[in-house]
Parts: structure tokens; C-alpha cells; sequence
């Protein structure tokens, strides 16, 4: 068995009877994604794939939830380089955000398969994460959604709609909304939802049957499967849901939710942002007032 890294890492890392563990680690923001929580969770992976005692790969959070998402009192009331100022230059956006969709996707492209443990709460950037992996188990009452399709955000990994199809992946990417495990269990967004008591057991039971398969069968089979997705066009899919995702945050409306986070604070922005009422920052229509 490998020894955890650092208490203080933002990833931590451990291996024990051929499943490693990959602990998303910052608790006290509820794993928010920070500059560089992408770089580790792939490097992560890496060290996971060069090990030829590990089978299999979960994927799960410290503290209260999976992953809150993209940390905004770091992104959206301070400075950052996904807020730049106009003109922008989508080229230089693009270039920044490709390099995390790549990492959230390493766990897509890893040989060992993955399996994400959710609870809490798996939101934006966090259900980014989630789903990239091969199999997700959420706890009955942990919440998933991506919110920032409302305003400030497109899911640059598209794995909704590969894993819903399209009218289910536009129920939850039209309105914003959160599920929770029961209702994406039921939709077929995730394998399984359990009481919470019940998650640990759940996933090793599943982590356990997989890290009993051949290193070899398991690579074989993960990627004919995943071959089947990018002759659909998943590739082509994510490069333009990255482009959308850095113009969201420069269109009318992200200029206003950025600014609106630097004055209020990110928990007023996002209430407001979550609350149903009509985004401000609109411009009006040519020609229709």
C-alpha cells in the first residue's frame, strides 16, 4: 500500500489492493477547483496508469461534497486569466480552459478504469469531473447539476449529452437545474444511486470486481468503448463547448455576473443568477427595442 500524500495537497493519492484512491482535497471549500486542482487530478491519474499494481481508479471528495465546482471568490471577484478584459482574445481563453478539459478527461482516456464516488454535491465544473469518469455511484441524496448554463459557464467536457442524449442533457442544461441521486439514477446519468451510509460499499464492490480483471482485458475493453464516442465526434463536440464556455464568460451577462460577484459577492451573484428570475446584462435585439 502507498502512503497518502502531503495533508495539505490539493489532490491526495493512495493505493491499496490494486485500487488507487484519488481524494479531491480542499474540504474547506468544498473541493472547489482552484488553479491547480486540473494539473494534479491528471497527474494523479498518470501516477495511476504507470503503476502496475493498481487495477482500477475512484475518484471521490474530502469533506462535505465531491466537488462544488470552479472555486468563484478565486474566478469570478478577483482577478483571473478567464476574466479578461475587452477586447478578448478567445484564442488565449481557449488555450487556458482546453488545458483543464484535458485533465478533467484524463480520466476518460485513463487504461484503468474510473469510478467517481458523489456525495454531497457534484455542480459545474465538479459534475465535469463526475462524469468524465467510466462509472459515477452518487449517494441518493447528493445533488448534480451544471447551474452555470444559465449564466457564466458551458460544461467544456459535453459528457452530459454523450451519457443522457440530447433531450435529457437539454433538461438540464436549459434551465440550470440540480438533480439528486435518485432522479440521476433514473434519468441514466449515473450507474447507481444508494443511501449514503451505503456509497463506500457500493463503489468498492464495484472498484473490487474490476481490479479483479486483467490489466490488459480492462485497457481492451475501455477502449472500444470509448473509440464507439469519439467516432461521434466528442473531440469536435468539446473544442466548441470550451470556445462557448470563455465566450459565456465575456458575453453581456458574464461581464455582469463577474461584476456583480466583485461588488455583492459570489453567493449573492449565484442566488440571483439561480433564482429563476430574468439574467440582468442583456442586450436588447436589434430592432426589437
Amino acid at each position: 500500500m502507498t502512503a497518502p500524500a502531503a495533508a495539505n495537497a490539493i489532490v491526495l493519492y493512495a493505493v491499496s489492493d490494486r485500487i488507487a484512491r484519488i481524494t479531491l482535497n480542499r474540504p474547506e471549500r468544498m473541493n472547489a477547483i482552484g488553479q491547480t486542482t486540473g494539473t494534479e487530478l491528471r497527474q494523479a491519474v498518470e501516477r495511476a496508469n504507470d503503476d502496475d499494481a493498481v487495477h482500477a481508479i475512484v475518484v471521490e471528495g474530502a469533506g462535505r461534497a465531491f466537488c462544488a465546482g470552479y472555486d468563484l471568490k478565486e474566478f469570478a471577484e478577483g482577478e483571473s486569466p478567464w476574466n479578461q478584459p475587452m477586447p478578448w482574445d478567445p484564442m488565449a481563453d481557449y488555450r487556458m480552459m482546453k488545458r483543464n478539459t484535458d485533465d478533467f478527461m484524463s480520466l476518460w482516456r485513463s487504461y484503468k478504469p474510473t469510478i467517481a464516488k458523489v456525495h454531497g454535491y457534484a455542480v459545474a465544473g465538479g459534475s465535469d469531473i463526475a462524469l468524465c469518469c467510466d462509472v459515477v455511484v452518487m449517494a441518493e441524496d447528493a445533488r448534480i447539476g451544471y447551474p452555470p448554463a444559465r449564466v457564466w459557464g458551458c460544461p467544456t467536457t459535453a459528457m452530459w449529452v454523450y451519457r443522457l442524449g440530447a433531450e435529457k442533457a437539454k433538461r438540464v442544461l436549459l434551465t440550470g437545474d440540480l438533480v439528486d441521486g435518485r432522479e440521476a439514477k433514473a434519468m441514466g446519468l449515473v450507474l447507481d444511486a444508494v443511501p449514503e451510509p451505503q456509497l463506500e460499499a457500493r463503489v468498492m464492490q464495484l472498484a473490487r470486481r474490476m481490479a479483479g480483471v486483467p490489466r490488459n482485458q480492462l485497457m481492451m475493453q475501455k477502449l472500444m468503448v470509448n473509440q464507439a464516442y469519439e467516432n461521434m465526434g466528442l473531440a469536435a463536440t468539446q473544442m466548441f463547448s470550451t470556445l462557448f464556455d470563455g465566450i459565456t464568460r465575456h458575453s453581456p451577462e458574464g461581464v455582469w455576473f463577474r461584476e456583480y460577484s466583485a461588488r455583492h459577492g459570489f453567493h449573492e451573484a449565484v442566488r440571483l443568477r439561480d433564482s429563476g428570475e430574468p439574467i440582468p446584462g442583456s442586450r436588447p435585439t436589434p430592432g426589437k427595442g
